[in-house]
C-alpha cells in the first residue's frame, strides 16, 4: 500500500510516515501544496494524507485540483480547523475525512485503514430504488433517467441510504458507515449533508425519497 504524505512541518511528516512504514506502508513524501498535486497526479497511491496548511499552494486547493484531474484516491486531510463549517468546506472539495491536530497515531492509523478498506471493497452492480438509479462503479447518480451530480460525500450518503432501503438509519448509524465517526458531534455534519442531498435528489420531484424520523434519523422510503 502507497501512501502520499503532504505535509510541510518536517517533525510531523517524519513522525507519520515513520509510524506508517512500521505498519508496512510505502511512504512518499510531498512539502507543500504544488509538490503534492504533481505527485498525486503522477503516480498512483491508496491514500492521500494533506495538511491543509501549506506553502504555495493550500492543501484544499490541492485537493480540489487532485480530484479534477481525475484522481479519485482517498484523501484524508490534517486540519487545526475544526468547526462545522471548516469540515464541510473540505468535504465539498473533495476530501474523503478529516483530523484534527494534535492527534494520536493510532486514531490516524484506524482511519487510514478504514478509508483504504472502503476504497477497496468490490461495489457490485448497479442499484436501483424507485426512479433512482446509482452505479458504483462509475459513482454516477441519475433520477428518472437524469443525471444528479453529486459531491464525494453526498455520493457516499446517497449509496449507504440505497443499500439499506426502508431502514431507519440513525445518525449514529450515518456517521460510523460513511464517516467512520462514533461521537455526537458530528452529527451536524450529518444534517447538513442529508440537506444537501434532498436538494439534489427530492427538491425537483414530487415524490419525496428520503425522510426524517424525528428524533431517530432518516429512511429512504417512497412515501406511503
Amino acid at each position: 500500500m502507497n501512501i502520499l504524505v503532504v505535509e510541510d512541518e518536517k517533525k510531523v511528516a517524519s513522525f507519520i510516515k515513520r509510524g506508517l512504514e512500521e505498519e508496512g506502508f510505502t511512504v512518499a513524501l510531498a512539502e507543500d501544496g504544488e509538490e503534492g498535486v504533481q505527485m498525486a497526479t503522477q503516480a498512483q497511491y491508496s491514500l492521500i494524507l494533506m495538511d491543509i496548511m501549506l506553502p504555495k499552494k493550500d492543501g484544499l486547493t490541492a485537493v480540489k485540483e487532485i480530484r479534477e484531474k481525475g484522481v479519485i484516491v482517498p484523501v484524508l486531510c490534517l486540519t487545526a480547523k475544526d468547526t462545522v463549517d471548516d469540515i464541510v468546506h473540505g468535504l465539498d472539495q473533495g476530501s474523503d475525512d478529516y483530523l484534527t491536530k494534535p492527534f494520536a497515531f493510532a486514531e490516524l492509523l484506524a482511519r487510514v485503514r478504514a478509508l483504504i478498506r472502503r476504497s477497496a471493497t468490490e461495489r457490485g452492480a448497479e442499484i436501483e430504488f424507485g426512479d433512482l438509479k446509482l452505479d458504483p462503479v462509475a459513482h454516477k447518480v441519475w433520477r428518472a433517467n437524469r443525471e444528479i451530480e453529486l459531491t464525494a460525500k453526498e455520493y457516499a450518503l446517497l449509496e449507504y441510504f440505497m443499500r439499506n432501503p426502508g431502514q431507519v438509519l440513525t445518525r449514529t448509524m450515518i456517521a460510523e458507515h460513511v464517516w467512520d465517526y462514533t461521537f455526537d458531534s458530528f452529527t451536524n455534519i450529518i444534517d447538513v449533508y442529508v440537506n444537501y442531498l434532498r436538494k439534489k435528489i427530492d427538491r425537483d420531484f414530487d415524490k419525496k425519497l428520503i425522510h426524517t424520523v424525528r428524533g431517530i434519523g432518516y429512511v429512504l422510503k417512497e412515501k406511503d
